[in-house]
């Protein structure tokens, strides 16, 4: 489990097809891991691409950090990594407050992102959203995990959910995530949204209390275009495959598919021609 330096932290990184030419960045959310990408949606997006995952700061195993839980620290952790893996320009993807993060990282330093795509994004001033900070239980974590071995066809033993559990307080009573979150409320009023110039793909859920979210985003991201899939906010877990078919297809571009077309025109021009 490749675990590298950056700027003095320990961050936790997977990475999948290193020789290809492009590469993709997955950007999970906020109480969560690389896991949520790394068995059903990297492998997919691995057949054309440089898949690249990493642990946030206190999730999963990358470093404990009391503070730096605002969208300007996460994305300020994003391009550090980008600069120690030495990538110039990478197609980006979040999933939940991850996709906050990857839209505030195109805001931020557009000329880092070729294509970004948004799964799941709340909007930061939903009560929903803020009260799910506060209601945490190992309930809440126990049901999740549940969900979540349902869908991989894992299961997650005491030891490790004990693990999560420990590492999830951790988060909410040792650190600034909380006030940090609820300091990005008036994210979606920010005018440099409706600047984002590069092409946005939107996932959500059909079911999903994030929905209105995403129609927001689509009727402010000005090259966005928004997908719907049966399910709620936990898609990359519900519909890894789908989800992961959505943003292969997106990054790849039809410019690409068309290029491929053309060639298999040509090669076919070619022998009719020669016979």
């Amino acid at each position: 489990m490749p675990v590298i330096q950056v700027k003095n932290k320990s961050v936790h990184i997977q990475e999948l097809n290193k020789g290809a030419r492009e590469t993709v960045v997955l950007v999970h959310g906020m109480f969560s891991n690389l896991s949520v990408y790394y068995f059903n949606i990297a492998p997919v997006l691995a057949q054309s691409f440089h898949v690249v995952m990493y642990d946030m700061k206190s999730h999963g195993m990358s470093e404990r950090c009391e503070y730096g839980y605002d969208l300007l620290s996460m994305t300020d952790d994003l391009r550090d990594l980008l600069d120690a893996l030495h990538l110039k320009s990478v197609y980006l993807a979040g999933y939940s407050y991850g996709g906050l993060v990857a839209m505030k990282m195109a805001m931020r330093y557009p000329s880092r992102v070729k294509k970004l795509a948004v799964i799941e994004a709340p909007d930061p001033s939903d009560n929903e959203t803020l009260s799910i900070i506060d209601i945490y239980s190992k309930e809440f974590l126990v049901d999740y995990i549940n969900n979540y071995t349902d869908t991989t066809r894992m299961r997650m033993g005491k030891r490790q959910l004990d693990k999560n559990h420990r590492m999830y307080e951790y988060l909410f009573y040792e650190t600034s995530i909380k006030e940090d979150m609820h300091n990005e409320r008036f994210f979606f009023a920010d005018d440099a949204i409706g600047n984002i110039a590069h092409d946005t793909l939107l996932i959500y859920g059909k079911s999903s209390n994030c929905l209105p979210s995403g129609r927001k985003l689509y009727h402010t991201v000005p090259r966005s275009k928004m997908t719907l899939i049966e399910g709620d906010h936990n898609l990359p877990i519900q519909q890894p495959l789908e989800t992961a078919n959505k943003l292969k297809d997106f990054f790849v571009g039809w410019q690409v598919k068309f290029k491929q077309i053309n060639h298999k025109l040509w090669q076919a021009l070619r022998l009719s021609y020669h016979h």
